[in-house]
């Protein structure tokens, strides 16, 4: 990491209007790494703690015009995307990073949360785009961030423990994937335990569980902090060991907000100037 420079990612993602998740959790945890925070909006949604209520489509043309214009002038170090609830986005996706020549770049990682699910439930993945996020996982070759329902609908098994985590792991490997971080949140064990699985070994993260209901955005918030701190030429699991504790750190200290999964607090590393 040069010492100084100021390193540019790019969050790719659906607008959450409440600022838990989505664009507005990825710029604002690449603000709390000290990162050029740049966004493709996919989709918008009006969404709360309680749910998703309504989900607007961005045109394919809007969605290209918004990828070329950030890549081909301010650039980029390390690309996250999130909510791709389209097949022909993936296709868009692919095309730019080709354009770019981006896919396997030593230089620039790029970050996928398959988000699939909302925190309360709600579809966000068309199923008819499961197989081009497949495709996609193959043609880009990206580091995949599922949790535990996405991962078992890519691995199409269950996961209940750490034994079938890494199970999964090897199955999805099959599609190409840089690099595979399993969050495994959704297990009933008492102990909260996530995993990277990368050049064909396994790393384990483990943390007590927290009794909260403010969770919203976490995937969100794990996966830009990942990317921020690749672009800053950490490897992946430097990465994920950093990403790990700052969420932990801002679902510990979330502001209690909203009726429902609350968001977390993704500036209690940041010092107010007020």
């Amino acid at each position: 990491m040069k010492k100084n420079k100021i390193y540019r990612v790019l969050a790719i993602a659906g607008s959450d209007c409440s600022g838990g998740a989505g664009i507005q959790a990825d710029l604002k945890t690449l603000t709390a790494f000290g990162v050029y925070g740049m966004s493709v909006i996919t989709a918008l949604t009006a969404q709360n703690t309680l749910g998703v209520h309504k989900i607007e489509n961005i045109t394919f043309d809007f969605i290209e015009k918004q990828l070329d214009a950030c890549i081909s002038d301010i650039g980029v170090d390390a690309i996250k995307i999130g909510m791709v609830h389209k097949s022909e986005i993936f296709k868009i996706i692919t095309k730019i990073c080709k354009r770019y020549k981006l896919i396997n770049n030593k230089k620039i990682k790029i970050v996928l949360d398959p988000v699939m699910f909302a925190k309360g439930g709600h579809r966000l993945l068309e199923l008819e785009a499961i197989e081009a996020l497949k495709k996609f996982i193959k043609d880009v070759n990206p580091i995949l961030t599922p949790n535990i329902p996405e991962a078992e609908l890519l691995s199409e098994q269950k996961i209940l423990n750490l034994k079938q985590m890494k199970i999964a792991c090897k199955k999805i490997h099959k599609m190409q994937p840089e690099a595979i971080i399993l969050k495994g949140g959704h297990l009933t064990t008492r102990k909260l335990v996530d995993i990277v699985f990368s050049e064909n070994k396994f790393f384990e993260f483990h943390s007590k569980k927290i009794n909260t209901k403010n969770t919203h955005g976490t995937g969100c918030t794990l996966s830009s902090a990942i990317a921020a701190n690749l672009a800053k030429s950490k490897s992946i699991v430097e990465a994920m060991e950093i990403a790990h504790q700052y969420v932990l750190k801002a679902v510990k200290v979330a502001p209690n907000f909203g009726k429902g999964h609350g968001p977390i607090n993704h500036y209690h590393n940041i010092k107010s100037y007020s």
